[in-house]
């Protein structure tokens, strides 16, 4: 009798590990695809360095169940945030006021690694070759194929994968981005973001009650305080934490590595807490002073591409479009890239790859570059940057009416757009 063979899977190689590369993963697995992710960390993360909370838009939230088997598991690991409110704040006088309330938002609040966790628990192990460094690419002289070269740290050993398709999603300093484009240039944003998460459950009941006394809405609202050239943003993690990320302008910093982490010493975190006691109320300051390990991220965006797929090469969430944090794009545009895809494959097929690499960046590309464009905007009026046709920085204290409605009534463009391709996902999940 004679047996049909069975066509093989297309392969794709993902280039990132952290969410951008596993949501890849986790999409194309879905829509037939064969998947290996090169990543040079040594293993799955347990707790991110470079991040902390995150907040997860509703297109997002329907996304991430869709993938999950029990998808009543987001809402385990997070915490709804339904208000947010915004205060002016002067450091000198020592007072707060609410220049703006939004009621009805609809962000779930993560921590990193309980996100990274759950998409992580979906996947079969075996598809991650941890420890290793992506090196290089080329495309067969036919165009059929890719091979990546990759290095593995602990033995120094090359490997060589070929596939079909190479997804970077290797984050704000994609190595894939720079092969493909070696004039690659970030735009330094002016700030870095100080980030700490608090757990009060180790600390001491008077911060916590204090804090709370402050900022009663604290669990089921995302606050951000506005001072003179300096914002910063708290909300409430689950299992007892806060997460507060502040925004300080300063210098560019000498970065080491490939990462938009800076070291930081003891001097520094001196000069943090210093520097909180001057500009915050003395709640925030001390909640500021008594969390552990606080870190320091540079910020950086980039102008949009014009392209972001090269034949059987693809660019998805930060290695596509960096973008400045303020609108709470980064995870988000990840993950529905991630979702666009791996539907645009699914529905074109591996004989259509340039079809299906044309469609999605059809339906991506509009809306990324308008939201990193808004969120850079945001950004420099928050801090009381110089801002081109504005006649002054913006100041909580002096504000007009019309700038702090900017600035409260944030309309992130394209945000409640669902592409027709994700309907099912919408629509099920």
């Amino acid at each position: 009798m004679n047996m049909k063979k069975q066509k093989q899977k297309p392969k794709a190689i993902v280039v990132g590990g952290s969410i951008a590369g596993e949501s890849c993963a986790k999409a194309l697995i879905s829509a037939g695809w064969d998947v290996v992710v090169i990543e040079k960390t040594r293993g799955s993360p347990t707790q991110n360095p470079t991040g902390a909370g995150l907040g997860l838009d509703p297109l997002a939230q329907k996304i991430v169940q869709s993938w999950l088997h029990e998808p009543e598991l987001l809402y385990n690991n997070t915490l709804p945030i339904t208000i947010t409110e915004y205060l002016a704040t002067d450091g000198e006088k020592k007072i707060s006021w609410v220049i703006g309330r939004e009621e009805g938002a609809k962000f779930l609040n993560a921590y990193w690694a309980d996100l990274h966790g759950l998409i992580y628990n979906t996947l079969p192990p075996e598809i991650f070759l941890w420890g290793h460094q992506y090196l290089s690419f080329c495309i067969s002289e036919d165009k059929l194929t890719v091979k990546v070269r990759a290095k593995d740290l602990q033995t120094a050993e090359i490997i060589e994968i070929v596939g079909d398709l190479l997804v970077g999603a290797d984050g704000i300093l994609s190595s894939i981005g720079r092969s493909i484009l070696p004039d690659f240039k970030l735009r330094y944003a002016g700030y870095c973001a100080w980030r700490g998460v608090f757990n009060f459950s180790e600390s001491n009941s008077e911060t916590i009650l204090g804090f709370r006394k402050s900022y009663p809405d604290i669990g089921k609202c995302l606050y951000i305080n506005i001072g003179s050239g300096s914002h910063i943003i708290v909300t409430e993690l689950k299992k007892e934490k806060l997460n507060w990320v502040w925004y300080v302008n300063q210098p560019e910093p000498e970065l080491k590595g490939n990462t938009t982490s800076v070291k930081v010493s003891s001097d520094m975190i001196e000069e943090l807490h210093q520097r909180a006691e001057q500009v915050w109320l003395p709640e925030l300051s001390r909640m500021i002073k008594e969390t552990k390990d606080p870190f320091l991220n540079a910020i950086y965006d980039r102008d949009p591409l014009e392209k972001i797929f090269w034949d059987r090469v693809v660019l998805t969430g930060d290695a596509a479009h960096p973008t400045t944090p303020h609108s709470a794009r980064s995870t988000n545009m990840a993950i529905i890239d991630a979702a666009v895809l791996g539907k645009c494959l699914e529905k074109w097929g591996p004989d259509h790859l340039y079809s299906a690499l044309e469609e999605y960046e059809s339906i991506r590309k509009p809306v990324t570059s308008a939201q990193v464009l808004y969120a850079r905007r945001l950004g420099q009026m928050k801090q009381g940057l110089s801002i081109p046709g504005r006649e002054r920085p913006f100041d909580p204290k002096t504000a007009s009416l019309e700038d702090s409605e900017f600035i409260v009534n944030i309309k992130v463009p394209l945000f409640d757009v669902v592409p027709p391709i994700l309907d099912s996902i919408f629509r099920s999940a």
